[in-house]
């Protein structure tokens, strides 16, 4: 029996399949109380007026199988946009199977048609399979930048101050 692998644009449709992978992968990254997405959310952020995030479903012989969530950013050294993967997520099930290859493909055929200077995106320091993976690819670590975040309540504080 012959299997195949569809990765197509997410629709609006996928919105509770879209929660679930992130559910999934929030509990993989021992995160999941984190987690404060709702289909709405989701729904207004991918499909809604003025979205800049958008997603690639992937699917197994017909059935959801993984995710990748992706948005534009900016070099200005470049002159360019880069492409931004938020999050890339192939369920347990059908690991094994090329998907998370296939999406990572996907994404950077997308950021070459579309001339994007670079394709980028975060692993866990604890993550090594997703490590080895990535660099089996030719992806290598970013060692001279450290990310920095402001959320929440330091947020909230730092725009008001």
């Amino acid at each position: 029996m012959t299997q195949s692998t569809t990765i197509r644009p997410a629709t609006i449709d996928d919105c509770a399949q879209i929660l679930a992978f992130i559910t999934e992968l929030a509990i993989y990254e021992k995160a999941e109380h984190e987690v404060e997405s709702t289909e709405a959310d989701i729904a207004r952020t991918l499909f809604g007026e003025g979205a800049t995030a958008h997603c690639l479903m992937c699917e197994h012989d017909g059935a959801p199988a993984g995710f990748a969530v992706y948005f534009y950013n900016y070099s200005t050294w470049q002159g360019k946009n880069g492409l931004y993967l938020e999050d890339l997520y192939v369920s347990p099930d059908y690991r094994g199977k090329g998907l998370g290859k296939a999406l990572l493909k996907a994404l950077a055929r997308h950021a070459v048609d579309n001339d994007c200077g670079r394709f980028e995106w975060s692993v866990l320091d604890w993550n090594t399979p997703a490590i080895e993976f990535y660099e089996s690819l030719g992806a290598k670590p970013k060692s001279e930048w450290v990310g920095y975040r402001l959320d929440g309540e330091a947020l909230t504080q730092f725009a008001s101050s």
